[in-house]
């Protein structure tokens, strides 16, 4: 007999309580909620059709927007190149208040800090110059596999983490594979560079090695390589030569990661997948989700709805794009950018967000669902022989 175990782990470490528990940033000026699916919300479709599709259109969306996930094995350093990615950015006013800050700024569940790895994606924007990067940091551990393929349904290209010296691991495999599926652009960052026992050469080999095992495409096989040091925030294009930050890292983002796509940006054709939610206690449930296609506004008559279910109506109430470790509210948001919304307080992971002007004569149809790999846990229960 097989018996299979569905439900998440994270929720077992997390525990039910904390699956709307707000988690403030230490040192920064504006508070970020994130949450976890409850328990009792429906089951996300699996079918091998959305398994391996692009959503994506074929018009570029906004140039100045750039969507990356950033994915990784566990203790590859991920959390703390992000760290450096955010206090080179511009987000603290200066360096004491980064220092306040201190590492795993991410990581702001008390869960995480104590255990010391990710749980829960989050999202952050970022400034480089005139162009905004939309990141979103997810979990390391194979356990939590279902966040990270929500947020690569956001996301136009991946920075695969890599430690220096161990290579690309058994989590690597499974995001990475992800990643490719959908298409996406990834980038090869080399991290823990200045580690002594470094091999830069056999950690790109492997990594090229894995991408052809995984069936990636000739463009997807030519990626960029990064080399860093997140505890550094040092970066370069080659091991030996890294810069004094992570100028290089932000560089090969703008360059190598596509701007979002769309089809129509069109108001009437709304499209936008809910691939996460939190929970306010001012304002209730919010969706977050990336703009397919379409613009929105405050205030606009909207609907959600999956195919072939019935539509939940409702009005935008607030919109909020992200900024910096927060939100910042805005009136609009057009197709390549990822916002958080409420209005609807039956939000759930696999709605499509779409217009209900004209009583939604005019709107466009639902997205597939998201697919989310099956439980990863099995068990098999027999009699010895």
């Amino acid at each position: 007999m097989k018996f299979y175990l569905s439900s998440m782990i994270a929720s077992m470490l997390l525990g039910s309580a904390a699956a709307f528990a707000p988690m403030s940033f230490k040192g920064a000026a504006s508070t970020q909620m994130f949450s976890d699916v409850a328990e009792d919300e429906p089951a996300i479709v699996m079918t091998d059709d959305y398994k391996s599709a692009t959503i994506f259109g074929s018009q570029v969306a906004d140039e100045k927007i750039r969507n990356i996930a950033v994915i990784a094995h566990v203790d590859h350093g991920k959390t703390t190149l992000v760290d450096a990615l955010i206090k080179q950015s511009g987000v603290f006013r200066d360096s004491a208040q980064a220092d306040e800050a201190g590492t795993t700024i991410m990581d702001s569940n008390d869960q995480e800090r104590e255990r010391g790895i990710t749980i829960l994606s989050k999202n952050l924007a970022v400034m480089r110059g005139d162009t905004k990067i939309n990141i979103m940091d997810t979990p390391g551990h194979a356990d939590f596999g279902g966040e990270v393929e929500r947020v690569l349904n956001m996301a136009d290209g991946v920075l695969l983490v890599v430690d220096s010296v161990e290579g690309p691991k058994p989590q690597t495999r499974f995001v990475l594979d992800k990643a490719l599926k959908k298409g996406m652009t990834a980038m090869v960052v080399v991290n823990k560079i200045d580690r002594p026992a470094t091999r830069p050469e056999y950690v790109v080999d492997k990594a090229f090695d894995l991408f052809v095992e995984l069936g990636a495409t000739d463009e997807q096989t030519d990626f960029k390589v990064v080399y860093a040091s997140g505890i550094q925030g040092k970066a370069g294009d080659e091991p030996d030569d890294l810069k004094e930050d992570l100028g290089p890292l932000f560089d090969a983002i703008l360059e190598g990661i596509p701007a979002p796509k769309c089809d129509t940006k069109e108001p009437e054709t709304l499209q936008a997948l809910i691939s996460n939610i939190d929970y306010n206690e001012f304002k209730g449930k919010m969706g977050i989700a990336r703009i397919t296609n379409g613009y929105i506004k405050a205030g606009q008559a909207i609907a959600l709805q999956q195919p072939g279910m019935k539509k939940k109506t409702g009005r935008v109430s607030k919109l909020f794009v992200f900024d910096n470790l927060g939100q910042k509210e805005v009136e609009e948001a057009g197709a390549g950018d990822i916002i958080m919304f409420a209005g609807i307080d039956d939000i759930e992971i696999g709605d499509t967000l779409i217009t209900n002007e004209n009583n939604g004569n005019d709107a466009a149809e639902p997205l597939p669902p998201i697919a989310v790999e099956q439980p990863t846990v099995r068990m098999t229960i027999g009699v010895n022989k």
